[in-house]
């Protein structure tokens, strides 16, 4: 397994297959996508890409540190699930955060993804909400030291 920096057009299709199943690859694209400081990790096993993140310069009110990055679009690939390649994702995207003088990187986690996230570090904020056509979520965040 091997995680490199990609496009934002390398996450679309993955995006809406473990995302968004049965909506148009345009619901895949989001605003900030390509922004200057968005980055976008993949995992990929034997050349193939499996799993991919994104991280957003953007801040949540929610939350008083200054600088924070959002991390949106998490997905793997089915059959890879479960093998460590999400947790990856984030062990390389921690220093570039970092790296970008920003201490904090939070999330809209989906319920069922709730147990992963504070095994990484993420901690809960709030009660659950729905987002309409995607379903209940949890704000998270993880300070990045």
């Amino acid at each position: 397994m091997e995680v490199k920096r990609i496009s934002a057009n390398d996450t679309y299709q993955i995006r809406q297959m473990m995302l968004r199943q049965g909506k148009p690859i345009t619901s895949c694209h989001f605003d900030s996508d390509e922004d200057e400081q968005t980055f976008h990790l993949g995992a990929f096993t034997d050349g193939k890409l499996v799993s991919v993140a994104s991280f957003f310069f953007k801040n949540n009110n929610s939350f008083e540190i200054e600088n924070q990055y959002q991390l949106r679009g998490m997905a793997t690939l089915e059959n890879f699930q479960r093998k460590g390649l999400s947790r990856e994702l984030l062990n390389v995207a921690f220093p570039v955060i970092k790296q970008n003088f920003c201490d904090l990187l939070w999330c809209n986690a989906r319920i069922e993804a709730r147990p992963f996230y504070e095994t990484v570090g993420f901690k809960a904020v709030g009660e659950v909400f729905e987002i309409e056509g995607v379903g209940p979520h949890i704000l998270m965040q993880k300070e990045i030291s």
